[in-house]
Order: C-alpha cells, then sequence, then structure tokens
C-alpha cells in the first residue's frame, strides 16, 4: 500500500506546486516508485515536467469524469521511477460537471484502486481552492502536506483548511491525518521569516516540518525548462532544501511504520 498526501492549500502562490514537483522527484531519486496526480487545472505540475498543456490527449479530467482508467491517462516522465497523471484545462469546468455525479468525492479513490500496487508514493497537487476536486484528493488520501509561505498573513485560511480537512474526515474519510505542514518562500534576512516559523510552530508543534525550504531564483526558473531541481540545479539553496524534506518525508514514514507494525504484532 502507498503513502498518498494530497498537497492542500487554497491560499495561492505558497509554493504548492512547487513542493509536490520536488518531493516527487527526490522520492524517485531514492527509490521510491511514485506518481505525481495532477488535479489543478492550471496544470502547473504537469507542465514543470516538461509535459504541453496544450498537447495532452487523457488527462485526470478523464478519469474524473468519463470514467476513463487512471492507467490510461499516466505519462511516464523524464526521471526513472517518477510517472504522472497528467491535468488539463478541462478541469476547470470539472466541479460543475461533478456535483451531479454519484459518489462525486470518492471518483479519485476509486480510480486509484487499480493502480495502487504500482507505487510506494503518490502525490495529488490540488488546486488553490476547497472544491470537489481538492475534496476528491483529501478523500483519496492518507494525508496531508500543507505548504505554508514564510510570509505575513500566513495563518490565514489555515482554519478553514483544517475545518474542511475535519469535515472530510468525518463524512468521507476517517483515517485522514495532517501529515505536515511545510515552510516555503523562506528568507533568512527577514526577522518577519523567523516570527512566522515560530508562530505555525506554535500552533502546530512537531507536525511541522524542520526543513525550511528558501525562497529561490533557480526554484523560479527550473518549470520553464520543464525540470524539477533535482535535474535543473540539485545543488542549489532550493534544490538542497527539497533533498532534505524528501528525506526527512521519507524518514518520519519510515518511523511511523515500524511504530504500527510494532502495536500490530503487540496485538497479534
Amino acid at each position: 500500500m502507498p503513502y498518498i498526501y494530497a498537497l492542500v492549500n487554497q491560499k495561492g502562490g505558497v509554493g504548492k506546486t512547487t513542493t509536490a514537483v520536488n518531493v516527487s522527484a527526490f522520492l524517485a531519486a531514492r527509490g521510491q516508485r511514485t506518481l505525481l496526480i495532477d488535479v489543478d487545472p492550471q496544470a502547473n505540475a504537469s507542465s514543470s515536467l516538461g509535459f504541453d498543456k496544450q498537447q495532452i490527449k487523457s488527462s485526470t479530467y478523464d478519469v474524473l469524469v468519463n470514467d476513463l482508467p487512471l492507467r490510461q491517462v499516466v505519462q511516464l516522465t523524464k526521471r526513472v521511477r517518477l510517472d504522472l497523471a497528467p491535468s488539463s484545462a478541462q478541469l476547470a469546468g470539472a466541479e460543475i460537471e461533478l456535483v451531479e455525479m454519484p459518489d462525486r468525492e470518492k471518483r479519485l479513490k476509486h480510480a486509484l484502486t487499480e493502480i495502487l500496487p504500482n507505487y510506494d508514493y503518490i502525490l495529488i497537487d490540488c488546486p488553490p481552492s476547497l472544491g470537489l476536486l481538492t475534496v476528491n484528493a483529501l478523500t483519496a488520501a492518507q494525508g496531508v502536506l500543507i505548504p505554508v509561505q514564510c510570509e505575513y498573513l500566513a495563518l490565514e485560511g489555515l482554519s478553514q483548511l483544517m475545518n474542511t480537512i475535519q469535515l472530510v474526515r468525518k463524512g468521507l474519510n476517517p483515517g485522514l491525518v495532517v501529515r505536515g505542514l511545510i515552510m516555503t518562500m523562506y528568507d533568512s534576512r527577514m526577522r518577519l521569516a523567523q516570527q512566522v516559523v515560530t508562530e505555525v510552530q506554535s500552533h502546530f508543534g512537531e507536525q511541522v516540518f524542520s526543513t525550511l525550504v528558501p525562497r529561490s531564483v533557480r526554484l523560479g526558473e527550473a518549470p520553464s525548462y520543464g525540470e524539477p531541481i533535482l535535474s535543473y540545479a540539485p545543488t542549489s539553496s532550493g534544490g538542497v532544501a527539497y533533498a532534505q524534506l524528501a528525506e526527512e518525508l521519507l524518514e518520519g514514514d519510515r518511523v511511523m511504520s515500524e511504530r504500527l507494525n510494532a502495536v500490530v504484532q503487540k496485538t497479534a
């Protein structure tokens, strides 16, 4: 069973897609069979991995709305062990089309069933909203990764997101957890950035990843070349940070898995 994480924040410009793309690439580089699912109509995760949004024939839209098997949408990327289920602009209308469909919140979860044995990690890049596309991702996921920008009003909207997660947990996905908050766009020269980190840590404690993702010109440039930071500028500050973040995620998952196995063995 793979780890399935939805990257969610209804606030735009927080580094959500950048985090989804680069964590996926580093997980794959560390031997993890990884699938990145793009359910954002902007399709930025898809273009960041070198896919032309205008040339994509089948996308997650077809999976969610037209019941196309997910395996027919998945594309190989230039990175070994990293696959992509691309998005398309058609997804912009999916919110309306999904309203009348049966099990509208669980369509992605059902679509994932057939491909679960193929992967160790599945990351879902969500749109900057809390609509049906994001609810589908939250229903399909085991955990939520929340990028938080190290700037003023960083906590604005987090309460709404946490409330949405709680509602999904109650009605659709009881096992959903907040896997962690990721501090992005950190600038060590600014006192405000450290204050934001401190404030988020005071609210969420150990749920905040220790890795701080810095502001980085290279991180901004990489998508225009269709490359993750791993291949574009791995030794840049952003490259080093995402390598550390992927390692932190892997180590945390390993520890949690060992604890769960120990509990199962005790109760067996």
